[in-house]
């Protein structure tokens, strides 16, 4: 990672130093950064909602877009959609340079008008990313989140399993209550099976 993103990332834990602002869920020296963000944004009928944003810097980053994943109670899943394809559009005019706190400071400015527009639900991404976005052509990166595992061992094998079969490698994190897992792959193989959908609950990040 280069030096400017170390420094950002400093400055990062430095600006969201409040309880639960900031947290490292992942650091590695080929897979790049995880971390979440939560803060708030002005919504629809004026009253703050709460967001919670996960980037993963690639090591290249910032000469390639991150990776951003957008969760809260408060917006549907088309609408998480929306905020995360507004930002990434947002990503591309800062290019080459640390961009995550301006893409922060822009949803809080923006939150309000990105919902007034009409709720996309797809675009084009590049780069390294979560939830879906290309490496390169083949190479997949995907952040899930696992509402919860009621028999942790039994979960976990299925969850090697399954990775193991579709040639997939990640990582299962236990963030609190959070429960993540970060995968990484061919693109055809990151997709989660009916029957996990079923036994699991699976909340994807989007």
């Amino acid at each position: 990672m280069a030096d400017a993103a170390r420094e950002e990332l400093s400055a990062l834990a430095a600006i969201f130093c409040g309880p639960d602002e900031w947290e490292v869920l992942s650091r590695s020296g080929t897979e790049g950064t995880v971390f979440r963000i939560l803060t708030k944004a002005e919504g629809l009928m004026g009253a703050d909602v709460p967001l919670e944003l996960v980037f993963h810097l690639p090591v290249n980053y910032p000469s390639c877009l991150p990776g951003i994943s957008v969760h809260s109670e408060h917006l549907t899943r088309a609408q998480s959609m929306t905020v995360k394809e507004k930002l990434l559009k947002q990503a591309e005019n800062l290019l080459s340079e640390p961009m995550v706190h301006e893409l922060v400071l822009w949803i809080q400015q923006n939150l309000r008008h990105v919902l007034n527009q009409p709720e996309t639900g797809s675009g084009s991404e590049k780069c390294t990313s979560a939830t879906g976005m290309t490496v390169d052509d083949g190479l997949w990166l995907t952040l899930l989140h696992l509402d919860h595992m009621r028999a942790k061992t039994k979960y976990v094998k299925t969850i090697e399993k399954w990775a193991s079969d579709l040639k997939l490698t990640g990582k299962l994190m236990f963030v609190g209550k959070i429960i993540l897992i970060l995968l990484q792959g061919d693109r055809s193989n990151i997709k989660v099976p009916k029957s996990l959908m079923l036994n699991m609950n699976w909340a994807i990040f989007c």
